[in-house]
């Protein structure tokens, strides 16, 4: 593990705890609260966000913004209890290979 995967790690930590441990205070806890369709919809928003700061070009924003996507997609990864290590992965896996003949490989198993 590197340091840039030990602060997804970190992160996915606290978001595995709020689920567990939720307390009124905590943001997280409020959207397992709400339920998967909120949690969808955030990664649906955050999203939408990146791609407008990526239209716009300043670099400050597609940083904050694609951290948001970041954090929201932990969430959903908490939500199912999936840790991250299985997203390394499968990026492991995929590594090397090229994008048009993994999403063909994908497709023949669908």
């Amino acid at each position: 593990m590197n340091e840039k995967s030990d602060i997804l790690n970190a992160i996915y930590q606290v978001v595995l705890e709020r689920k567990r441990h939720p307390s009124q205070a905590s943001y997280v806890a409020s959207l397992y609260a709400k339920g998967l369709d909120k949690v969808l919809g955030k990664i649906g928003e955050e999203a939408t966000e990146v791609a407008v700061a990526g239209k716009g070009g300043e670099q400050s924003e597609v940083i904050s913004e694609m951290a948001d996507l970041w954090f929201h997609c932990l969430v959903l990864l908490g939500y199912y209890e999936l840790p991250p290590q299985e997203i390394y992965d499968e990026l492991q896996r995929r590594f090397g290979m090229s994008g048009l003949a993994e999403k063909a490989a994908r497709s023949k198993g669908e």
